[in-house]
């Protein structure tokens, strides 16, 4: 154990705080909720932390059965961390912390990541536009692919192998993303200029690009 310190009260609130409460915790919640990643990507998103603290948490979170290690095994020999089934509970609890939290001033110079972004449009999702929206879509941003589904009252996003053909496929990189979601740059101007594509039936376009544009 790494020696955290315990509020030492009963209360759910204080017990679950002793779980993800060290700092950086949350946020490695939150850059596992879209889907398992590598050691090395969770350090890439998370400016700031030091190899070795990110590995204590990694291992404080083990330990209270928040995350799991998988390692694939040969011949790829690579080591994935993902949440346990009551890791994933923490969703919807991030989902509103950070709707709250949107409210307060973001700090200069640090743009969204993309883990962060995507929860974004989740955590702002207007249900009562779920059937209108509704449909499969891909997001394939820089080198990842994002299942992306509405169903008749909720908003999925993961990385995941999709189950089959999506009604329409966004494929642009993470900035151009950002300026879109953020209307720095409107869908039309991103397509003419080559920084964004779009496949699928246009109705299909026009559903995946407005919920994207639904965001805040």
């Amino acid at each position: 154990m790494s020696g955290r310190r315990s509020y030492g009260d009963s209360c759910g609130l204080a017990r679950g705080f002793d779980v993800i409460g060290e700092r950086w915790a949350v946020l490695v919640v939150r850059d596992l909720l879209l889907g398992p990643k590598r050691f090395g990507d969770l350090l890439a998103g998370l400016p700031g932390v030091s190899p070795n603290v990110l590995s204590q948490r990694l291992r404080d979170l083990a330990e209270h059965g928040v995350v799991r290690r998988v390692d694939l095994g040969p011949p790829a020999r690579v080591h994935l961390y993902e949440l346990t089934e009551w890791g994933r509970e923490l969703e919807p609890i991030l989902l509103q912390l950070g709707r709250w939290g949107s409210q307060a001033p973001s700090p200069p110079d640090r743009p969204l990541g993309i883990d962060s972004l995507l929860l974004s449009v989740k955590t702002l999702f207007d249900v009562t536009r779920a059937a209108e929206l509704r449909g499969h879509y891909e997001l394939r941003i820089d080198q990842d692919v994002y299942v992306t589904e509405v169903t008749e009252n909720a908003l999925l996003i993961d990385r995941r192998p999709p189950p089959g053909p999506p009604d329409a496929v966004l494929t642009t990189d993470l900035d151009t993303l950002r300026n879109v979601c953020e209307r720095r740059i409107t869908v039309d101007d991103a397509v003419g200029s080559g920084l964004l594509h779009l496949a699928g039936d246009e109705p299909a376009r026009r559903r995946l690009t407005d919920l994207l544009l639904s965001r805040g």
